[in-house]
């Protein structure tokens, strides 16, 4: 082992990690859905300051079964699921179309806190991506219609043009939507709570899907 890595190991285990206070999680007064949970931590998260408590880690798979994982916004919560939107030429929405199985991951050091969802990911309406996409700002707007998402860039001066092309096209055709714009909902069937403690004694919520989708049931994991 080089002093390189020897010096690195020792730097890692020196960073301090759930460090107290952190909230506790009472598990009798938590609420019977992930949904309503889910919306009482992300109040909780944004009265504590934590910056974009709403980006997510989506998890997928490629063609030949190897993971893949990026940070995400979320969008939007409600019966459906938990969305988010990409373009439809995207690596992420190429390995959705072939296998929708997904997970999202929520982690908030401040509090201590993460959020596991895994489920089904299903493109939203037509009508429901272009009002997402009109919604969002122009600057967002340009860069979604210029961008060739993952492809190699060899010149950054062709960016520069795509993105200046698109801030033009979009001042002139203002209702204009970006191609291939696509919302998921992802509909969880498990959703896991997680609520670290200073002394390793994490809380644990699994809450499991019924198998006709009308209840969730809860169980405490241990550690």
């Amino acid at each position: 082992m080089t002093s390189e890595t020897t010096s690195l190991k020792d730097k890692l285990r020196r960073i301090p990690s759930l460090k107290a206070p952190l909230p506790d999680m009472d598990l009798e007064a938590f609420p019977r859905t992930p949904q309503e949970a889910f919306a009482i931590w992300l109040d909780e998260a944004l009265a504590a300051g934590i910056r974009e408590p709403h980006a997510m880690t989506l998890s997928t798979r490629d063609e030949n079964g190897w993971p893949d994982a990026r940070v995400l916004i979320l969008k939007n919560v409600d019966g459906r699921g938990w969305h988010f939107a990409i373009k439809a030429e995207s690596p992420k929405a190429q390995q959705i179309a072939a296998e929708p199985h997904v997970a999202l991951t929520f982690y908030w050091p401040v509090l201590g806190r993460q959020i596991r969802l895994r489920g089904l990911a299903s493109l939203l309406p037509t009508d429901e991506c272009a009002a997402d996409y009109l919604e969002r700002p122009q600057g967002s707007r340009a860069s979604a219609l210029a961008s060739r998402q993952s492809a190699v860039l060899s010149d950054a001066t062709e960016l520069e043009r795509k993105l200046a092309e698109a801030e033009a096209f979009l001042s002139a055709n203002p209702d204009h939507v970006a191609p291939g714009w696509q919302v998921y909902a992802v509909a969880p069937t498990v959703v896991e709570f997680w609520q670290g403690a200073s002394d390793r004694n994490h809380k644990r919520l699994r809450f499991t899907l019924s198998a006709d989708h009308k209840e969730w049931d809860r169980v405490r994991l241990w550690p």
